[in-house]
């Protein structure tokens, strides 16, 4: 299925996020479109539902308080990743979901789950005490630090060819031949026609289609394969398809293309504040563990602990 809010472009999340994310169909969840997540909470109602599945429901007000609890890297990334921050969101309402049902079986009175609880609330605590003791100052990084990993890095920061895309998108639905029939007709008017105007009349992806079909500047590694395939050796303001894939067809425009260059010290400047302060504050922490386990020596019994693994011999 191509990726709702950018059928194009292929999931790439460039960091780890501390979550146990499930694949779904988008079919799968009555989910709004990616789009509807770059709003601010305060441009919406905090009762606006972002995500529904059966009768279970997520709201706005919900979507603060979930990133609060998220450490400060995969906060920031999320939020710069739409296609991340969607497929958080249909996590946390399966979860919902899954909850019902274990609710409905009254799993949470059951003895090895109220074990767990106790297990993870005092990781919980714990954690959260260390993460607020270890904390990065908020004016960390520097502009000097910033600058000097940059210089340091700088024959590194290659941005791939890129390209800047629009697309017109033609869902396959329930009626794939009807897709196809369409797709016929509409080549033959993308070729001399606005692209623009026959994207915002034509396109099934919502979100593109009104800006003109215009879904941005890609690297071209991130591009469908079929998709870049059909785009090798086209030069700018040309048209390709339509390209059959999975879940429909799609025209492509060819808008601009950069060529491979060096990134500039703003481009990058988000990622290498992300990273160094990702990496004081591990610092920070081995620091204060370290001082921790000084203060209180830890033993243990090497000869004893291998033998809690074996399983016990019936008598």
């Amino acid at each position: 299925m191509g990726i709702k809010g950018n059928p194009i472009k292929k999931l790439q999340i460039q960091f780890r996020l501390n979550l146990h994310a499930m694949s779904l169909s988008h079919k799968a969840l009555a989910l709004l479109s990616a789009a509807s997540l770059f709003l601010s909470v305060t441009a919406r109602a905090v009762d606006s539902v972002i995500a529904r599945a059966g009768d279970r429901e997520i709201t706005v007000s919900q979507i603060p308080p979930y990133l609060s609890s998220l450490s400060e890297a995969d906060c920031a990334a999320l939020k710069q990743n739409p296609v991340a921050l969607s497929q958080a969101v249909r996590t946390l309402i399966l979860q919902q979901v899954l909850l019902k049902e274990a609710t409905a079986a009254v799993w949470d009175e059951k003895p090895e789950t109220q074990a767990l609880l106790a297990r993870v609330r005092d990781a919980a605590i714990a954690e959260s005490y260390l993460e607020s003791i270890t904390k990065v100052p908020v004016d960390f990084p520097s502009d000097d630090e910033i600058k000097e990993v940059y210089d340091a890095r700088k024959s590194e920061l290659t941005l791939p060819k890129q390209y800047r895309l629009a697309q017109i998108f033609i869902a396959n639905g329930t009626d794939p031949a009807n897709a196809k029939a369409k797709a016929e007709t509409l080549a033959k008017q993308v070729k001399s026609g606005d692209f623009a105007a026959l994207a915002k009349t034509n396109s099934d992806e919502p979100r593109s289609a009104a800006n003109g079909g215009e879904i941005g500047l890609l690297p071209e590694d991130s591009i469908q394969p079929a998709i870049r395939k059909a785009l090798t050796g086209l030069a700018k303001g040309t048209t390709a398809g339509p390209i059959v894939l999975g879940d429909g067809l799609y025209f492509v425009k060819i808008l601009d293309i950069q060529d491979p260059r060096t990134a500039t010290l703003e481009e990058v400047k988000p990622q290498i504040i992300r990273a160094l302060r990702t990496e004081r504050q591990n610092l920070n922490r081995q620091a204060y563990l370290q001082r921790l386990q000084a203060q209180a020596p830890i033993t243990l019994d090497e000869i004893a602990l291998p033998a809690l693994l074996k399983p016990e011999e019936k008598k």
